[in-house]
């Protein structure tokens, strides 16, 4: 597939050299589609889930270090 460059003489607007007119503005839209809704939010559950279950590790391990410094087990 080869790019169909107009010819500048017949493309209205253009000036020579390939500039625009002072005052000619582009198109208010092109044809480049896309989705025009933001994309979905994630959720915060699962990485508050991810925390709690590291912070109850932590705690866990930090019980046995302090039970095991003092003896207990």
């Amino acid at each position: 597939m080869t790019a169909q460059n107009p010819e500048p003489d017949d493309t209205p607007g253009l000036e020579r050299g390939g500039g625009v007119t002072p005052g000619d503005t582009p198109p208010a839209e092109t044809g480049v589609g896309g989705p025009n809704h933001e994309p979905p939010q994630r959720s915060l559950a699962m990485p508050i889930v991810f925390f709690v279950l590291i912070g109850i590790v932590v705690v866990i391990v930090a019980a046995g270090l302090i039970g095991r410094i003092a003896g207990l087990i």
